[in-house]
């Protein structure tokens, strides 16, 4: 006997609208959240903006010293320096004659200008020291240690502008071009030493004093 076959069950083809309806349903409270939280309060944006407006375009909002006692008004003319130029003009004329070696060496171009503008005599320095070169046939006749009658004369007027003054006098000798050999004078280096010690010697007549004065005779 052939059994009963039972009815097949009704299968339900749009169970798939069900999720998608889920899926939708999330999917919109998910928006719905984000807004919310994104959602700005215009109120208060409003206020916001305005302050933000109004700082930038105050133009009374700057720094501004605190006052302290009385104010007083500031005066726009320039200080006054503390020495005029006049007188800065007069302290370096005054100081630059105060310096001895200074006043030497104008004292000699002024006593020697026509020695000076002939290349016979020569003047030149510093702050430190100044010298005085003059040419050896001023002084003495080749080969010879005795001063001539012109030295006598320009050392005298040499010794009257320095004897003022209590810097130390070297006086270096040189001898002539020419070697020499006599029995007074063996080679150039005595030649020299006593060209110099002649004129030590000069000076010191004049009434310099000897402790200020040195000599110093160079062979060649």
């Amino acid at each position: 006997m052939a059994r009963r076959r039972q009815p097949e069950e009704h299968e339900n083809h749009e169970r798939w609208l069900v999720s998608y309806a889920d899926f939708i349903t999330l999917l919109f409270a998910f928006f719905v959240v984000m807004y919310s939280i994104s959602s700005v309060n215009e109120g208060k944006y409003k206020i916001l903006s305005q302050a933000l407006v109004g700082v930038f375009n105050d133009t009374e909002r700057t720094m501004k010293p605190i006052p302290i006692g009385e104010q007083r008004p500031v005066s726009v003319k320039p200080a006054e320096p503390l020495v005029k130029d006049s007188e800065q003009t007069d302290a370096g004329i005054g100081q630059a004659s105060d310096d001895p070696l200074q006043t030497i060496a104008q004292d000699v171009r002024d006593a020697f200008g026509d020695l000076i503008k002939s290349d016979q005599m020569t003047v030149r320095g510093n702050e430190l020291w100044i010298e005085i070169e003059l040419n050896s046939s001023l002084l003495f006749v080749s080969g010879d240690a005795m001063p001539s009658d012109k030295a006598f004369t320009i050392i005298e007027k040499v010794s009257g502008i320095v004897k003022r003054f209590d810097n130390p006098i070297h006086v270096e000798g040189f001898t002539d071009d020419q070697p020499i050999s006599t029995a007074q004078f063996p080679t150039n280096w005595e030649l020299s030493s006593a060209r110099a010690a002649s004129i030590v010697r000069m000076l010191a007549m004049d009434g310099i004093n000897p402790a200020r004065l040195a000599s110093v005779g160079y062979g060649e």
